[in-house]
């Protein structure tokens, strides 16, 4: 038995876990991808001296497929302009989503209705927590703490931001069946945007004379020297 191992219970009324070979409608997986169960723990808690390695993926509820059209965005904001509007020198000129806006445009989406999961996770220690003297039952308890007191930094969804996902602890998977068996060939799925070998590593915060020098990229995944 692998003592670092989390057990977290996700659920919600809709998920769209994109298919990454999709360019324009939205058309989920069949199941929860581990970069979708990963963001989720990471929502509800990470530091950069530790990381999760999503261990499996239980489905207790599959869901049924559902479809619809919403109204997205086509247009972000600068950086310059958030800079101005925080300074007070300019006024951010807002976007607009739906009713025949031009900053909005409509696109279908297959999506998943009524699902739950177990996330079972490992948490591991980055480069920077194993220098840094911490400790793996020490964020175990602060995750376990916040699970089941319903806390996270952002709202964690399945998928795509405007579904939310509910969460709480389980201590033992065992204890929830799924609804239905089911067997499915799921073929090519995604596993992750960023390997866990370069998550282990860690990163540190840059500041200004980095960025001056130019001494590293934008995002530095390097130990601090």
């Amino acid at each position: 038995m692998n003592e670092n191992l989390i057990n977290v219970r996700v659920w919600g009324d809709y998920a769209c876990f994109t298919r990454a070979e999709m360019k324009v409608e939205r058309v989920s997986y069949p199941i929860m991808t581990p970069s979708a169960a990963r963001g989720i723990l990471e929502a509800i808690f990470w530091k950069p001296q530790m990381f999760y390695l999503i261990d499996s993926i239980k489905v207790i509820k599959k869901g049924v497929w559902t479809s619809f059209r919403r109204n997205e965005v086509t247009k972000r904001i600068s950086l310059s302009q958030a800079k101005s509007a925080m300074a007070g020198t300019e006024e951010i000129s807002t976007i607009k989503a739906g009713g025949g806006a031009d900053d909005a445009t409509q696109r279908n989406m297959l999506a998943l209705q009524d699902v739950e999961y177990i996330i079972t996770a490992e948490i591991l220690l980055s480069e920077l927590g194993k220098h840094s003297n911490q400790v793996l039952p020490k964020y175990k308890e602060e995750i376990e703490r916040r699970v089941r007191s319903g806390k996270c930094s952002h709202r964690p969804s399945l998928g795509v931001r405007g579904f939310s996902a509910d969460f709480d602890w389980v201590a033992n998977p065992n204890d929830f069946s799924p609804k239905i068996n089911w067997t499915e060939n799921l073929g090519l799925i995604l596993y992750d945007v960023f390997s866990h070998q370069e998550r282990a590593v860690g990163f540190r915060f840059l500041d200004g004379e980095d960025y001056a020098d130019n001494q590293v990229p934008l995002f530095a995944t390097e130990m601090p020297k």
